[in-house]
């Protein structure tokens, strides 16, 4: 049998969007993006802001799952900017 994976390195990230709207369309942006097997990810919406915990049993994977997200963090967050609400910074 095969033991289960330690999940030993961790990060945390909070990015408040001003309008709650805002950090709903970023989270539905994000959310269909799945982990691999060996990095576990969840997300919370909260008055404006997003929350993130990351989880996983190598640095590597961690880093580069954190990576990947934050790209399209950007990219979702440069959208709103640009095309959707006035954000409130």
């Amino acid at each position: 049998m095969a033991t289960p994976p330690q999940w030993e390195f961790s990060c945390d990230m909070e990015m408040y969007f001003g309008l709650e709207e805002n950090a709903s369309i970023v989270y539905a942006a994000l959310a269909v993006d799945k982990e691999p097997d060996k990095v576990k990810r969840l997300m919370t919406v909260s008055d404006g802001k997003l929350s993130v915990h990351f989880e996983a049993t190598e640095a590597r994977f961690l880093r580069a799952s954190f990576s990947a997200f934050v790209d399209v963090l950007t990219l979702a967050t440069k959208t709103i900017e640009e095309f959707g609400q006035v954000m409130k910074l």
